[in-house]
């Protein structure tokens, strides 16, 4: 399987990011099969060949929807990435807040290639790799190594045993506070935090519940309440 996009897939991705449950700490995002998403549908594609630019807009607005879904999820998204990561596949794998990768894995932002452009994944990736990268990268839709992807920060580990290295993130964010990680990742997917704006933020965590909690279990050297174990 190569878990390509198309209606579907977007749709149901949609719906599973932005309605994810409270209390849920972790979302391990996988591809079945040999890759994790090789870009777009083929029937997907020519099906959108004909349609008008508006018709277009609204379609690609939906894929664009998806990612910022991805990227707002209060839980702590990982992606755990195999075989190939392709145009949008490469926006899964930016939006998401961990990304651990194989090997052998080979990513591209391929869009030029077909004579488009990586559009509706450009914030996400830029923000994950930088401009300079990105420009090389999109300009040539050039495919590349994990290697490379570690290097420029669009993944953050290459793991053969990926079971593994996700069971060791999972323990971790599962040890630290709930409230503390959604915000935490607030700081920065939020624009232009100011100084005072991050003095408020760590004072409001500081007053609040879980961080009395927390500061108190560290001083008298006990779990705090919110530390949860991994299941099995």
């Amino acid at each position: 399987m190569r878990n390509a996009f198309n209606d579907e897939l977007i749709a149901e991705l949609s719906r599973s990011f932005s309605q994810v449950p409270e209390g849920i700490r972790a979302v391990v995002l996988r591809g079945e099969g040999q890759s994790f998403c090789a870009g777009g549908d083929l029937e997907w594609m020519r099906k959108a060949a004909g349609y008008t630019e508006d018709e277009n807009f609204r379609d690609a607005l939906k894929l664009a929807r998806l990612f910022r879904a991805i990227v707002e999820c209060p839980a702590v998204v990982i992606a755990s990435v195999q075989g190939a990561a392709f145009g949008g596949g490469c926006g899964l794998v930016a939006a998401a807040d961990v990304a651990i990768s194989s090997g052998e894995t080979k990513f591209a932002f391929s869009e030029v290639r077909l004579g488009l452009i990586p559009a509706t994944i450009s914030p996400f990736v830029i923000d994950k790799i930088g401009r300079g990268h990105a420009r090389a990268l999109f300009a040539t839709g050039e495919a590349f190594d994990a290697d490379r992807a570690l290097r420029i920060g669009l993944i953050h580990e290459i793991a053969e045993d990926r079971e593994a290295a996700i069971s060791r993130k999972l323990k971790a964010i599962l040890a630290a506070g709930p409230r503390a990680v959604d915000d935490a990742k607030h700081l920065v997917t939020d624009e232009g935090v100011s100084l005072d704006d991050c003095a408020r933020r760590l004072a409001q965590a500081r007053a609040g519940k879980e961080g009395k909690e927390g500061v108190a279990a560290f001083l008298e050297k006990r779990k705090a309440s919110f530390v949860m174990e991994l299941p099995g």
